[in-house]
Parts: C-alpha cells; structure tokens; sequence
C-alpha cells in the first residue's frame, strides 16, 4: 500500500468497522491511485463519490485543488463527512450530477466518475454524460472508470460481485442497471456527449476487476 493511500485511509479510523471494512474493500480492489493521479488541478468534482475515498485522494494530492463530492446515498456521505471533516480543500453533498450541472455550469476543471454508469439503467447514460459535459469548461477533463464488458472470467466475477453488494447485501444502490459495455461503445458514448476521447486504459493488471479507464477532454 503506498503512502498516499495510507494516509487517507487512515482519516477513515473513527469510523464503524463496518464501514472501514468497505472503504479498505474499495482502496484494495480499485485503482483509484492510478485514476487520481491522471487529475489536474483546479475545480473537480467526484461525481458517485461514496465513502469519499477518491475525492480524499484528490485533496491531500492537491492542497490547492478543490474537490467536490457527491453521491446520492446519504448515508455514505454521512460517514465521509465525519472521517474527511479534516479536509477544508473537500466538501461533500448529497445531490446527483443533474443537480451539480445546475449548481456549477460549464465552471469545472474535471470531473472523475468511478464505477457509477453502469449501476444506471442504460436509456439514462446519455443524460448522465451530457450532465457531466455541461459541468466542464471547454477543453476540461472527463475520467470515467468503469468494469469492461469484455466476457471475461473477471467480467462475470465482477457482476456477481456487485449482484452481492446490490440485492443480497444492500451495501450499494443501483438505480436497474448492472450491464457492462464494451470500450467500443464506451467511446461512441462519450463521443456522441460531446466529448473528445483521448486515451482508453485498461488498469486490470494485479486486479480481479477488468478495470477500464477512459481519459476525455470536453468539445
């Protein structure tokens, strides 16, 4: 575990085991460090952001850069406040990304959404991409972290890991997604937001995850 992580997941302490147990869950089966690293500074916002974690990484990374975090489920953001109470360059909202574009219009440096879109029924993802659009200024960056949907062993332990978390144990909301598309059509989709797409990553090495990042830059 590098430093960085350690640091952050050390501000998590006070928290229920419960929910340490789900954050260091999160910090060891995703490549957040990798993702956060890709940021720039300025305005960005962690749209999905759960227990915070991510959008922790970003504000110790940064001290000048200031993170907003938002996530639907209140009780998640509940328990990032008290842990991440310490950051002052990190506030966190409970809100979706519809109301983010309404609050901060075409003001934002980059967005990052991490293992959101494909909890969302799938008619809802262009709305979503071009509510995160409508978040950037022009020439902004977009990082979209999702699992491919490449038919893959980890593919399928990867839906039956979030079948888990979603229905048996209710440890995350969906909203009837839970498909996973392919970078073929991740990239049509980002494209037709208005996005530009830059680089496709794949970051599953040393993962049970087929981990896939998708780096754009607003049109």
């Amino acid at each position: 575990m590098s430093g960085r992580m350690a640091q952050v997941l050390a501000l998590y302490a006070g928290l229920p085991a419960s929910e340490r147990f789900h954050v260091h869950a999160r910090a060891s089966s995703a490549p957040l460090l990798e993702v956060a690293s890709r940021l720039p500074r300025g305005t960005v916002a962690d749209i999905g952001c759960g227990h915070g974690l991510l959008s922790a990484l970003l504000a110790v990374s940064g001290p000048e850069r200031r993170v907003l975090g938002v996530d639907l489920d209140e009780r998640k953001v509940r328990w990032a406040r008290q842990a991440l109470a310490g950051l002052p360059n990190l506030t966190l909202d409970v809100g979706s990304v519809e109301q983010l574009a309404l609050a901060h219009p075409g003001t934002l440096d980059a967005v990052v959404v991490c293992d959101v879109l494909y909890l969302l029924p799938e008619a809802r993802w262009p709305g979503f991409l071009q509510s995160v659009r409508g978040l950037l200024r022009p020439g902004g960056r977009f990082l979209l972290k999702e699992v491919e949907g490449d038919g893959s062993w980890k593919h399928a332990k990867a839906l039956a890991q979030e079948w888990v978390m979603v229905s048996l144990l209710g440890r995350t909301k969906a909203s009837g997604g839970m498909v996973l598309k392919s970078r073929v059509d991740g990239e049509r989709l980002l494209r037709d937001a208005g996005f530009e797409v830059r680089e496709v990553v794949g970051l599953g090495a040393g993962y049970t995850t087929p981990h896939l990042l998708y780096d754009a830059e607003a049109r």
